[in-house]
């Protein structure tokens, strides 16, 4: 499942949850579109993390002082939620590239998986490494890395009084036909409380950070 930088909002169209007699991009009576809502979480780099510069000598910003180069690309994740634990496997690749190249190196880069909740509450974090090995001669190479995050099914599910109100039916013409559920700042709240991302990135420094932000 390949995806592109985050960008995160609860989506203003009815949500039911996965098994549900609707189907994904179905019209219901109300002329809205239905949409299946899965307890696994959605699997994002974040903007600005997805690449990392080296500079020899550290200091410099300069062209001609990059080292190496790097991207995250290729992320793709596997869901298993048939236990209590939803456990969500990230893979990505590392694809580096470095100036010079007339000798053998290994560069260690550092990568984060971090579970948000809500769209902003992050918790739990943790940091890896993928280390990618460059040949004599070679100035590109590259290496692969998994990260895996674990959430809890009962935190991942809405509550029966909240599934009630999203998938309700309201008949065309009634006074509720044109009031999305999700306006009701209890039922958004509920659906954000319940909503993962499983983020994988470089871990940047800030001065990184800062680079990637204003190059």
């Amino acid at each position: 499942m390949p995806v592109t930088a985050r960008k995160f909002a609860v989506p203003a169209i009815l949500m039911l949850l996965a098994g549900g007699c609707s189907t994904t991009g179905e019209i219901d009576e109300t002329g809205g579109i239905t949409a299946i809502r899965s307890a696994c979480p959605t699997v994002a780099v974040p903007a600005g993390t997805g690449d990392i510069t080296l500079f020899d000598p550290p200091a410099s910003r300069t062209a001609a002082a990059i080292d190496v180069a790097a991207v995250l690309t290729n992320v793709r994740s596997t869901c298993a939620d048939a236990t209590d634990d939803i456990v969500t496997t990230v893979s990505f690749d590392i694809q580096a590239r470095r100036a010079a190249f007339d000798a053998p190196r290994d560069v260690d880069f550092p990568y984060f998986i971090t579970v948000v909740r809500g769209g902003s509450a992050v918790i739990a974090k943790r940091v890896g490494h993928v280390t990618v090995h460059f040949n004599a001669g070679q100035d590109r190479a590259s290496a692969s890395g998994q990260a895996t995050s674990t959430i809890s099914r009962a935190a991942a599910t809405l509550s029966d009084d909240v599934r009630k109100k999203l998938t309700e039916k309201r008949k065309a013409g009634g006074s509720d036909a044109a009031v999305d559920p999700l306006t009701r700042p209890e039922i958004r709240q509920a659906v954000l409380r319940a909503t993962f991302e499983a983020l994988v990135g470089f871990q940047l420094t800030d001065d990184q950070l800062k680079y990637n932000a204003t190059r």
